[in-house]
């Protein structure tokens, strides 16, 4: 007689049935590589953070938070707004930025040494990328990156880069609120927009969300020290998104206790921008290395995130690699995740290896669900 199989089982099982019910029924299908751009070269790394950003696309960014303006905001906005406004303080002193202790969201992303947590980036297409042009509603993959494991779950709330929008925020927190008193509960959401307001971080915090994104390169040091304490104000932590050791220790000077890598491609550069930072006595700080997704159906991400976490990195960012194998019942993205996360080491297994009848890292993805 066959053992009762244990509630986490059934729940994996559950999700794994749920994405392939959904495939059966949709359009939406597995890797199909999408026409190269004529300066396009293979292996070409994607990514789905906001680092190379230049001026004319914040001002872009800048004119589309105005129009939000002048169409009204709504009064639960404003009421946080003017929380944030009252909070502000004309003290630069950076130890009134940085925290005294880890928030919640620190708290879940850095797991203890030797382990690995992921952040699961939700976005609705991947034009240009290469992957598919279609994801997934939230309602489906948001309790996916649950129950494969997913420390937390981004959405990127910027409309040109992911389309998405903030109502597609909302929709996952909502997903997420749904577990609440359930193994395991609800993933905290992080609003991943390109940053150049406070209402911003308002808006953020009106849909629910527990972190938002600043990017060094695109505001500097001094909106990246304001906007971590209007973030404090309404109860929000602050990721602030570095491409090198000197933005890194730029913003751990501003207050920074969470920093992702991004834009940056191999493990070993990665930790460049980290390994010699400066952090005050008494401060911890949480590093996170973007994972970039390669123009190809081999799992090289799993390995990169393998060797960060032996790098001494708490946390992985994982965006378009989640989507590579669109809803394949092995490589769908709650595999993905759970590979990630798994306690195998590029010593003694690469999940680099596939051949086209499916062997390889197929195979070994499909014995770290068992």
């Amino acid at each position: 007689m066959n053992p009762k199989p244990s509630p986490r089982r059934r729940s994996l099982a559950m999700a794994s049935m749920t994405l392939a019910l959904f495939a059966s029924t949709t359009r939406t299908a597995s890797f199909t590589p999408c026409l190269q751009h004529p300066t396009a070269t293979p292996n070409q790394q994607t990514s789905t953070s906001l680092q190379a950003i230049g001026v004319f696309v914040r001002k872009a960014k800048e004119a589309q938070v105005r129009k939000y303006c002048e169409e009204g905001p709504s009064e639960s906005v404003l009421s946080l707004l003017q929380r944030i406004k009252d909070a502000k303080r004309d003290d630069d002193d950076v130890e009134s930025t940085a925290p005294t202790s880890p928030g919640e969201l620190q708290s879940l992303l850095t797991k203890r040494k030797g382990t690995i947590s992921i952040i699961a980036e939700y976005k609705r297409n991947l034009e240009g990328s290469g992957f598919l042009t279609e994801i997934l509603p939230p309602a489906i993959l948001s309790p996916v990156f649950r129950e494969f494991g997913a420390a937390a779950v981004a959405v990127l709330a910027d409309e040109r880069m992911g389309g998405c929008t903030y109502d597609d925020l909302t929709d996952m927190v909502k997903e997420q609120s749904m577990a609440l008193g359930e193994v395991p509960g609800p993933l905290p959401v992080i609003s991943s927009d390109l940053i150049v307001d406070e209402i911003q971080i308002a808006r953020a915090a009106d849909a629910g969300a527990k972190g938002v994104t600043v990017t060094y390169g695109v505001v500097g040091p001094e909106k990246v020290r304001q906007f971590i304490r209007d973030a404090r104000a309404i109860g929000l932590e602050t990721i602030v998104n570095v491409g090198s050791a000197e933005e890194a220790q730029g913003a751990v000077d501003a207050g920074a206790s969470l920093i992702s890598v991004v834009g940056v491609d191999g493990a070993e550069n990665k930790y460049s921008v980290i390994e010699s930072l400066s952090i005050p006595e008494g401060r911890t700080v949480c590093t996170i290395a973007n994972i970039l997704a390669k123009d190809n159906k081999a799992l090289e991400e799993v390995e990169e995130a393998w060797i960060c976490r032996d790098k001494g990195f708490n946390c992985v960012w994982v965006s378009d690699a989640l989507y590579k194998s669109g809803n394949d019942p092995v490589e769908h993205p709650g595999a993905i995740i759970s590979s990630m996360r798994a306690k195998s080491s590029v010593k003694f297994a690469s999940p680099k290896a596939r051949s086209g009848k499916g062997e390889g890292a197929r195979e070994y993805l499909g014995d770290i669900l068992m």
